[in-house]
């Protein structure tokens, strides 16, 4: 009898604990992903000074970075990024080098959308959508490559200031990361990330 409690209070700090490694991985999978959304809209628009975009390009600063919203899994959103080529390695979503070949009109593509998590059973429960991410292969043709599961929603908000010069000529999106085990935990988690490169 003297023993039940104990038992009892070792069972929940265990669960406690479980529950803590499980928020803490999901907390770096999201901040991965948020790092490498990050990334992507840095280089938005990005053109080498040997092979520049050309003005009616440059003009078009939209077509440099997209964002389609509520197209994914639980009414995500999504986002495609265009960008030149640099003199040294350029690595897409998934760490790839991206080449010359990989490339469509002298741009690379990277994007970034959720979708229900594949490989999972029709019926089946499923934790979470998963995170895709989008980049040309060496047909310029566009391949999706998962990178983690666990996603309940993405959403990409550009929060851009009216007066551009606020933002100094740039955008800026705030990205939101919903987590979830597929049980008892989800995160949120926020980002804001600027361009640099479309002025």
């Amino acid at each position: 009898m003297l023993l039940n409690p104990l038992l009892k209070t070792s069972a929940d700090l265990v669960a406690k604990q479980i529950q803590f490694e499980k928020t803490q991985i999901l907390i770096a999978d999201g901040d991965r992903a948020l790092e490498l959304i990050g990334r992507a809209i840095r280089i938005a628009g990005y053109s080498h000074i040997q092979s520049p975009v050309t003005k009616s390009q440059r003009l078009d600063v939209n077509r440099f970075i997209q964002i389609q919203k509520k197209t994914g899994y639980r009414q995500s959103d999504s986002m495609s990024v265009q960008h030149g080529l640099s003199d040294g390695e350029d690595f897409d979503c998934i760490g790839n080098v991206i080449t010359q070949d990989r490339t469509k009109h002298q741009l690379a593509h990277q994007g970034f959308l959720v979708e229900r998590q594949s490989g999972v059973p029709k019926g089946a429960k499923v934790n979470g959508g998963s995170l895709v991410c989008q980049s040309l292969d060496r047909q310029g043709r566009i391949q999706n490559t998962t990178l983690m599961n666990g996603i309940h929603a993405l959403w990409i908000e550009d929060i851009t200031p009216p007066n551009p010069s606020e933002a100094g000529g740039q955008k800026l999106y705030k990205i939101t990361l919903q987590m979830t085990d597929g049980r008892a935990l989800r995160l949120e988690l926020h980002r804001t990330f600027a361009t640099r490169n479309l002025l």
